[in-house]
């Protein structure tokens, strides 16, 4: 009857709230320090009285809450003193597991205890709240109660084993800490571990709650990176149960599963259920723990566990917290305080068969002490001792004590770093500690009745695993897993899908193609080549992806010339600008030559969309150069019909060039309809980037699929038509009295467009390799410079070197001679 006598004294502290069972114990002290704790791990509300119940206690979790009392005692008995003058109280619930009670443990921390009445709202509205009496909060275990708790307090928070990486917002919880690292750095250490094994396919078992599901995404995530596959991901829903049907569906599909290691990353409640199904259906897997149950009693003394397969987990750092164990069997050493009257405790709350019964001695009462929570608690008063002595050394010495009480909820944590019985921690700017994980393994033990949990090795962020143990009988064969779902394949085969997501076998290249395994086969020519490089011990002597890449010499030139380019546009357009009341500019379009350096620039920018890695967006060129160099050319149409229309005498043509002298309405149709086409082009079949497999290489290219073709024929007849158009208006204009040649040189732009895609055109459509979007690129850079070089930048070279003529009195007299020169008489303005 030891253990009924030592519960009996261990619960006497704690009192029940009103009519309801959950647990709440208080003891005073200057500085308040908030506890909330799952010493009962589920809540019932009675439907008729709307009484609360809390079932399913964990004499663990209890043991959880004598470290914090321990230790705050600990702190206020030290000698000498760690805080002069002060000392630490405690104010714990029992949360039951349950949101909704967390949430009002909360809200009552947030009181001041020693007053209720002073929790009011003041009748003077300037006047401030008062301070609430609990200075800091522990607490609490999980992710999604932490969350809930965390957003509705304003006080520091110190989680013992909240991992969820949602906690590391610190814009969503400034004022959230916690003694254990981040799933972050978990998951990582659990893809590591994979990774070490050589495991290509793992299964992923979360939960729907804030540590299940973005530990699951994280995984994910991290799985995709390394190219792991991820067979199938369970969510468990929030009434999961050992009756439920989402369990036997679990188990069915982790039994016909191929993959290579099932991760269990939920609640201990949820793994407990799903592994008595894998031992009713004697099933064998390799498994692997979060922190939540890698070193839980309760699961590893479950009856057949030795069978279900080896299982890995991660926990936090452990360590013992010192002198505690003498603390416990010292302070409860045959005490018989009753507590019956207040609290229901009968034998029905502890579960048959463990280990640790009611007539157990008292030693069994240790094996309940676990070394990763509870040292993690240690730590979180520690932590909160250490923050307090740095607040006090940092006011002066007559400073009092009211002042320093209503500043204690402002403690310093971003400077504390102290070591604790060898263990070092101090927080980063997301509030997360530097501390990494155990990496611990259950060994079947017949003299145990279940499993031995050891410690096999260790992970620290950012660093590899590290393992004390030789685990070769499960790297010994790479190539196929124990599903026989292989891996690798030899030369000469391939892999193909056998049965499943993540499963393959090998099959033979046929006669006339070759690889060196895995992937797919390439032609026998490749198989000649990869040899040879075989033989000399060369594999990179030849490079299978085939692109533009950047450091090509073709590459440089286009990007330098890119790069002239665009300089030289925005020059011009800055010179312009300076200049845009001068007739000159009035002559090349007014503010339409803005539009057409606009169209210029995007066309030179196009360039470096054909170097480098084909990407979807990268295959985009084509369709935008069609819209840039339609807008180009129609403010070049624009501008020559202005200037057949100011010096054309003849009646007839000049009424009908008269109708066309609207520029804006001529840009917006011309270049409306290339943007009708580009867009319906892109809309409806968007070139792609795609590997084509060659002969002795993969192409990465940018594919214009056959249906689409008519898209691109569209755009560079309709482009070419306008450009030949501008050809006609441009040569009958060569006789005009143009004092700035504009045209006579669009004429000569525009025959160098059309020169450039007539030659372009067959090199495109026969040319296969790398450089054929450097010809691409090259075409587009040449005509847009053709019209920077002949249209544009004899403009500018006039505005600063020859002024003299960019004036009305030049023009008018250049036209008189002009005029006289052909025996027209021109009446003197």
């Amino acid at each position: 009857m030891f253990l009924l006598k030592l519960l009996v004294t261990l619960m006497s502290v704690f009192h029940s709230s009103s009519k309801n069972n959950y647990l709440h114990v208080y003891s005073p002290g200057d500085i308040m320090i908030g506890g909330l704790f799952p010493i009962h791990q589920q809540k019932n509300t009675t439907k008729d009285s709307g009484l609360i119940s809390c079932d399913e206690f964990n004499i663990q979790t209890l043991l959880r809450t004598q470290v914090m009392i321990y230790a705050i005692q600990e702190i206020n008995q030290r000698s000498p003193r760690l805080l002069p003058n002060l000392t630490l109280g405690y104010d714990i619930y029992d949360t039951c597991g349950d949101v909704s009670l967390a949430i009002r443990a909360a809200l009552q921390l947030l009181k001041n205890q020693s007053d209720p009445q002073k929790c009011l709202i003041p009748s003077s509205i300037e006047s401030p709240l008062p301070e609430p009496e609990t200075k800091v909060v522990i607490g609490e275990r999980s992710s999604e109660l932490s969350i809930a708790v965390a957003r509705i307090f304003a006080l520091p928070s110190i989680s013992y084993a909240s991992t969820s990486e949602l906690l590391s917002k610190k814009f969503k919880f400034p004022t959230f800490l916690r003694t254990v690292s981040s799933d972050r750095y978990q998951t990582t250490a659990i893809c590591e571990l994979v990774k070490y094994f050589s495991w290509q396919s793992v299964a992923i078992v979360g939960s729907d709650d804030e540590y299940g599901k973005y530990g699951t995404d994280s995984l994910k995530k991290l799985f995709g990176e390394n190219n792991i596959c991820v067979e199938f991901v369970e969510i468990l829903p929030g009434n999961f149960s050992e009756n439920s049907s989402t369990a036997g569906d679990l188990i069915e599909k982790i039994n016909a599963s191929t993959a290579e290691a099932i991760i269990m990353f939920t609640k201990d409640r949820n793994v407990r259920i799903v592994l008595e199904g894998v031992i009713k259906k004697k099933m064998n897997r390799t498994w692997i723990g979060g922190d939540t149950w890698s070193t839980s009693p309760e699961i590893s003394k479950i009856e057949g566990i030795e069978s279900i397969g080896p299982v890995f987990g991660f926990i936090f750092k452990q360590n013992d917290v010192p002198g505690f164990q003498d603390y416990i069997s010292s302070e409860f050493n045959g005490s018989t305080k009753s507590f019956l009257s207040h609290y229901q405790l009968s034998p029905k709350n502890f579960e048959d068969g463990t280990e640790c019964n009611m007539t157990s001695s008292q030693s069994c009462l240790h094996y309940y002490i676990d070394r990763d929570e509870s040292y993690s608690i240690y730590l979180a008063v520690q932590v909160i001792a250490e923050g307090l002595r740095s607040l006090l050394r940092s006011f002066v010495c007559c400073v009092s004590k009211n002042r320093l009480l209503s500043n204690s909820t402002k403690l310093p944590w971003s400077k504390i770093n102290i070591t604790v019985n060898n263990t070092n921690i101090h927080f980063d700017m997301n509030g997360d500690p530097s501390l990494g994980y155990d990496v611990m393994f259950w060994n079947p033990s017949k003299s145990k009745g279940g499993v031995d949990i050891r410690k096999i090795g260790e992970y620290w962020p950012n660093k590899n695993i590290l393992l004390n143990e030789d685990f070769s009988q499960w790297r010994k064969n790479e190539a196929v897993s124990v599903f026989n779902c292989y891996k690798k394949c030899k030369p000469g085969e391939r892999l193909t899908s056998k049965h499943g997501k993540c499963c393959y076998e090998c099959i033979t290249c046929s006669t006339d193609e070759y690889t060196f395994g895995n992937g797919q086969c390439f032609w026998n020519l490749l198989f000649m080549v990869t040899t040879y490089c075989f033989l000399l011990s060369c594999f990179a002597c030849m490079s299978f992806r085939k692109f533009l890449e950047w450091t090509d010499p073709f590459s440089i030139i286009l990007s330098i010339m890119a790069v002239f380019a665009i300089v030289a546009t925005v020059f011009s357009a800055i010179i312009i600008r300076i200049n845009r009341g001068t007739p000159i500019v009035k002559a090349i379009g007014g503010c339409l030559c803005f539009v057409e350096m606009a169209s210029l620039l995007l066309g030179f920018s196009l360039t470096f969309t054909f170097i480098g890695k084909p990407t979807p967006n990268s295959c985009l060129g084509i369709p935008l150069f069609g819209i840039s160099f339609s807008l180009c050319i129609s403010c070049i149409l624009a501008n020559l019909i202005q200037i057949l229309h100011g010096f054309s005498f003849d009646p007839r043509v000049c009424s009908k060039i008269k109708k066309l002298n609207h520029p804006v309405a001529l840009v917006i149709i011309i270049s409306g309809v290339q943007v009708a086409v580009s867009l319906a082009w892109l809309l409806v079949l968007p070139p792609s980037a795609e590997k084509v497999q060659k002969a002795t290489k993969v192409l990465y290219q940018c594919v214009i699929y056959e249906d689409s073709s008519k898209f691109f024929a569209a755009t560079i007849v309709y482009n070419s038509f306008w450009g030949f158009v501008c050809f006609i208006f441009a040569f009958k204009g060569r006789e005009l009295p143009d004092i700035y040649k504009n045209a006579s040189l669009i004429t000569v732009s525009m025959v160098l467009f059309l020169i450039i895609w007539i030659v372009f055109l067959p090199i495109f459509l026969t040319l296969e390799g790398k450089y054929k979007p450097a010809i691409n690129s090259a075409a587009i850079l040449i005509s847009c410079f053709s019209i920077l070089a002949c249209h544009l930048a004899p403009k500018c070279y006039i505005m600063l070197f020859r002024k003299e003529i960019n004036n009305q009195n030049a023009i008018s007299e250049y036209i008189r001679k002009h005029y006289e020169r052909k025996d027209i008489s021109v009446i003197p303005s």
